[in-house]
């Protein structure tokens, strides 16, 4: 999906990945993620935000929870994390950074609620009463007062299978009173998921962004102002104006700091393309070849890849995409005019965290390229031989 864009905006990447590859420095099933220009697109999006005057939380489960890149990104200028999930929080606090919101889209469980709270996240999303009763009750008990999202779902809106959950407009009628009567609690936001989706390569804002305008509305008249307005999904330096117009407070850029939203996929925004998928060609079968897997992601839109002798040589070849109800130990190519063991490049939408595929941060790679460091999907340090001190 972002090949002609990676080799239009970095096409350096591309070349350091296969050169990695062919030096036995990085094996088949790796992400490449060019540190440098994540700084850059992280910079861009700031800026832009603060122009529009919209906080931003960073999202990382689309390059494993990286360490490394996280840092990286606090420093470019984005200081606070979301993360999606409890287990995402706890690994991002161990490094350090700043949970700005937890919960959404996976609620925390009743009995890691005291772990995160001791986290110290400034907001924690919740999907139901029964939830908010089983936050309110552990702050209480920590004597603090958390601060609250309220997922909002209405019958009509979108969601995507297996993230279904949150306030009905006329749940939320119902419990409104009974949510403000809890006081471990403050009703601090709404959000919702997703908020934009790109059509014809537009982005356009969903039924969901009007829906949680209703229930804002229907909070002011019980006396409860000033909410935040959390409308995450394909946040990027082309839309951030677009949320703002609806109400928007905060966005969660994730793939735009990797130049991965499907606006990027024309190569003409501002963010550039900082990651790619390296494996190798496995063995022909059947006039198709066959290359290594285990990273790939069935959302992922694939159109093509690059296979290589070197950098030099690159030859465009059209992929066969897996079927998402098998286990993706292989790839495949549609050709039989490549060699065992050639490097095969591919560019596509990510999500590192739900794969078994390493991660290696590469930087100056303008001038000097060096390999950082080599993480599995979730962000533990892989110990190699091959890391440039």
């Amino acid at each position: 999906m972002f090949l002609d864009a990676t080799l239009k905006q970095n096409r350096k990447l591309i070349e350091t990945a296969i050169e990695f590859h062919q030096q036995g420095l990085i094996s088949p099933n790796t992400y490449v993620l060019d540190l440098d220009m994540v700084k850059h697109n992280v910079q861009l999006l700031s800026k832009e935000a603060k122009k529009q005057d919209i906080e931003l939380l960073f999202m990382t489960k689309q390059f494993g929870r990286n360490e490394l890149v996280a840092n990286a990104i606090v420093e470019a200028g984005i200081k606070k994390a979301v993360a999606v999930d409890p287990w995402e929080a706890i690994t991002l606090n161990q490094y350090g950074i700043k949970i700005g919101h937890v919960g959404h889209l996976v609620q925390i469980p009743k009995g890691m609620i005291r772990t995160i709270l001791q986290l110290e996240p400034e907001f924690v999303t919740v999907f139901s009463y029964e939830n908010a009763c089983q936050i309110s009750e552990v702050a209480v008990q920590m004597n603090k007062k958390q601060k609250i999202y309220l997922r909002i779902a209405d019958t009509e809106d979108f969601l995507y299978n297996g993230q279904n959950g949150g306030f009905t407009l006329s749940q939320l009628h119902h419990d409104v009173e009974n949510l403000m009567r809890l006081t471990g609690i403050e009703i601090a936001g709404l959000t919702s998921f997703p908020c934009i989706l790109i059509k014809d390569n537009s982005p356009q804002v969903t039924q969901n962004v009007l829906t949680m305008q209703q229930a804002k509305k229907l909070l002011a008249e019980k006396g409860i102002h000033d909410l935040e307005m959390n409308m995450p999904s394909a946040t990027s330096t082309a839309t951030i104006k677009l949320l703002k117009e609806n109400g928007a407070t905060q966005g969660e850029p994730g793939h735009a700091m990797t130049g991965t939203t499907p606006l990027h996929a024309s190569g003409d925004l501002p963010e550039k393309p900082s990651m790619v998928y390296v494996t190798e060609v496995s063995h022909i079968y059947n006039h198709q070849a066959y290359v290594f897997g285990g990273g790939f992601y069935p959302r992922s839109r694939m159109e093509g890849a690059l296979v290589a002798t070197d950098k030099r040589n690159l030859q465009r070849v059209s992929v066969i995409e897996n079927d998402p109800a098998n286990i993706d130990y292989y790839g495949t190519l549609e050709t039989e005019d490549v060699h065992v063991g050639d490097t095969v490049i591919y560019a596509f939408r990510t999500q590192v965290f739900v794969t078994n595929a390493q991660i290696a941060i590469v930087e100056n790679i303008n001038d000097d390229p060096k390999l950082i460091g080599i993480y599995d999907s979730v962000g533990h340090v892989i110990p190699t031989n091959n890391i440039d001190e």
